[in-house]
């Protein structure tokens, strides 16, 4: 269950960068850099795909193209190192390192086709010595002592990142059209992870209360196709006159087909938690019936539940990812449910583990009723489990009453 808890977290955190690899830093930097006036610069947009749990969200990189010195490099910054020492841990605080790798055009292209993505290119409509200062920095930025930045979903990520780099090395600025009822950050997640139910389920466990905000448009450009969409609607402005941004489009390749929609219901968690709703209840009708109690259940309930509390709580206090804090989740998934199973195993400490269920019975009410006024989402399959540990706690009074053991 550690595991898998911790599974479903980095599913989220490995999140909304797409493309990922062990990072490669080419060496020849600095050198060749001049462009002819024929050379290119474009912004490449792959679209997600359903493969992995970090393909779902798409890729953002730049492009140099300069036919004259034979020049075609893409610039990536959605790359880190999974050899790194205790990576899980500091990528679930937020103390994960990421950075740039260049490499050659024909290369990425492949790499992107053969997981059946589409290659979208918009060509910028930038001037000589705007593509010549771009191209300097980037080979800056990729030297091995600068090619490294602290990675943040949601304002620092693969698609954040060529747009902040592009924007500082041009004369003009960028005009991009208004955009009204914006999503939130959560509603543009779960739209990404709308074939994977269990990745939405992860991410909305450890998803705190200010991911349901509406966004700015300039923050949902940290999804790679609604960035695409906001460039090739920009105008770039120079000396008062106003542009098109984006002056040509190439699609490299199709977009394969979104998956069947169609998954089996029991495999879903919805599914899975309902049917395991229906097994806690059964257990629990047969305890009434027997008057006999089973300690097993609870411990076994309690347990999985405290631990995911622990991973929850560790996300809401002490990571420094946005978004974690304040977490309602917290209400019903807690460590303190870990303390809990002391309290059912010790018989001593009887009448502290029937205020123990009294308070969680209590808690779970007022939590429920409160959730129609808190602006945080509830995943459909977190009604199920929460449930569960309703009806434990509600059998553990009712067992009080009758003094039934």
């Amino acid at each position: 269950m550690i595991r898998f808890c911790w599974f479903l977290t980095l599913s989220f955190f490995v999140a909304v960068h797409g493309y990922t690899a062990t990072i490669t830093v080419m060496p020849d930097v600095m050198q060749t850099l001049q462009l002819s006036p024929q050379a290119e610069v474009s912004l490449i947009t792959c679209s997600p795909t359903e493969d992995e749990v970090f393909t779902v969200y798409g890729h953002t990189t730049i492009r140099v193209f300069d036919p004259v010195s034979r020049t075609d490099i893409i610039y990536s910054y959605g790359e880190f190192d999974l050899s790194k020492p205790y990576f899980i841990y500091r990528f679930a605080k937020g103390e994960t390192d990421y950075y740039l790798r260049g490499e050659p055009f024909n290369f990425f292209l492949d790499s992107y086709i053969s997981r059946g993505s589409e290659v979208y290119e918009q060509i910028l409509n930038l001037l000589p010595e705007e593509k010549q200062s771009l191209r300097k920095a980037l080979e800056w930025n990729r030297l091995p002592e600068n090619c490294e930045y602290r990675y943040n979903f949601f304002f620092d990520n693969c698609a954040t990142r060529p747009l902040f780099m592009i924007e500082n090395n041009i004369r003009g600025v960028f005009n991009f059209a208004p955009t009204t009822n914006l999503p939130s950050f959560r509603d543009v997640i779960n739209y990404c992870t709308r074939y994977r139910p269990w990745q939405t389920f992860g991410c909305d466990l450890v998803v705190g209360m200010p991911a349901d905000r509406a966004m700015t448009l300039r923050e949902t450009f940290f999804i790679p196709d609604d960035l695409k969409n906001a460039v090739g609607n920009a105008e770039i402005i120079r000396e008062g006159k106003a542009e098109p941004l984006v002056k040509k489009v190439i699609i490299h390749s199709q977009k394969n087909p979104p998956p069947d929609k169609s998954l089996f219901f029991l495999f879903t968690p919805i599914g899975c938690f309902s049917l395991l709703f229906i097994i806690i209840t059964a257990l629990t009708v047969r305890e009434w019936r027997r008057k006999k109690y089973n300690l097993i259940t609870d411990v076994l309930l309690f347990f999985v539940a405290g631990m995911a509390g622990c991973i929850i709580f560790f996300l809401s206090f002490f990571s420094v990812h946005p978004s974690m804090f304040p977490n309602i989740n917290l209400c019903w998934l807690h460590p303190l449910h870990l303390t809990g199973i002391v309290f059912f195993a010790v018989k001593k400490w009887k009448m502290i583990a029937n205020w123990y269920h009294f308070i969680n019975f209590a808690a779970i009410i007022i939590m429920s009723v409160g959730w129609f006024f808190i602006p945080q989402h509830v995943n459909g399959a977190f009604i199920p489990l929460i449930a569960c540990l309703w009806v434990r706690s509600g059998w553990a009074i009712v067992r009080n009453i009758y003094s039934i053991r």
